[in-house]
């Protein structure tokens, strides 16, 4: 696929800072050989080096069977329009993150990642938006106040997956996201601090379209994405490769952070439709070119 401060996951997507791998500190768990845990991608940069080899990787390793020799990596990076230089520090990043490990021929993708990679997909590559009259989702936690880096982490973490703040220690998000809530809170390990609640018709004092102004930052949602919308007019047109790569990375952070409110709780002229049809018309048409480039660079 998410906050109005520095550290928040909307202004590091944009920023392209966060996206978010914000994270606090969220992680897909180490493996059994004591492997560095796999951070989120919440502060990813979109467009960075960094970022743009996280998208290859996760777009690709899995289906190349989790490996890949380092000279086709770099190659694939300079399709990237990435230097040779700047490709070796961003996958010596990406390694010190977990998420690469140094094979006998180049890099594997770390195991301990592919669950994190995978709930990526799902967000990713499926848009989803409510309509009125489908059930929210509230989070009502209260984490000591010895622990407030933890209440630090949650905090980023409801944002990053697109909560709203209703008032100190309660968030609102889709019910669709029930799931996913119960996982984040369990990988923090706060889900004794915490209760959800679920309704399909919540009132607060004032319409529920106004009140979507206050628990959203709908403004810098909006400038997220008129950001991605100006990234498609720069896509490389000629090379589908780096065009569907750069394209992922632009987008993936959108669909985290904008939780899909209904039409009629936006402002007029929302662009949330119009970013979401250009990347489904985009990416399906790129996609198969640019796995044919990238099974003919490793082959």
């Amino acid at each position: 696929m998410t906050d109005a401060t520095a550290s928040s996951p909307l202004r590091s997507a944009g920023a392209p800072a966060q996206r978010r791998r914000p994270t606090g500190a969220a992680t897909a768990g180490g493996d059994e050989n004591g492997s560095v845990p796999v951070l989120d991608d919440i502060d990813a940069r979109p467009g960075s080096a960094t970022s743009l080899l996280r998208t290859f990787i996760g777009l690709y390793l899995r289906p190349l069977g989790g490996e890949i020799s380092s000279g086709a990596m770099v190659q694939l990076a300079g399709d990237l329009g990435i230097p040779v230089t700047r490709a070796r520090t961003a996958i010596t990043r990406l390694k010190q993150r977990g998420l690469l490990l140094a094979s006998e021929n180049g890099y594997a993708l770390n195991p301990a990642a592919i669950g994190m990679l995978e709930r990526g997909d799902d967000r990713i590559f499926t848009v989803r938006t409510m309509r009125i009259g489908d059930e929210w989702m509230l989070v009502s936690a209260t984490i000591p106040e010895t622990r407030r880096d933890l209440r630090h982490q949650l905090r980023r973490r409801l944002q990053f997956i697109g909560a709203g703040a209703v008032s100190a220690g309660l968030w609102i998000l889709p019910g669709h996201l029930d799931a996913e809530v119960e996982e984040l809170l369990a990988e923090l390990g706060v889900r004794d601090f915490a209760t959800l609640f679920r309704t399909a018709d919540p009132r607060p004092a004032r319409p529920l379209g106004e009140a979507v102004t206050a628990w959203w930052d709908l403004d810098a949602l909006r400038a997220e994405h008129e950001r991605f919308l100006a990234s498609v007019d720069a896509l490389p047109a000629a090379a589908p490769f780096a065009a569907y790569v750069r394209l992922i990375d632009s987008w993936r952070v959108l669909p985290y952070i904008d939780p899909g409110l209904p039409a009629e709780l936006l402002p007029a002229g929302w662009p949330g439709a119009r970013s979401a049809a250009a990347f489904t018309e985009l990416s399906e048409r790129l996609a198969a070119p640019a796995r044919a480039h990238v099974d003919a660079m490793v082959r």
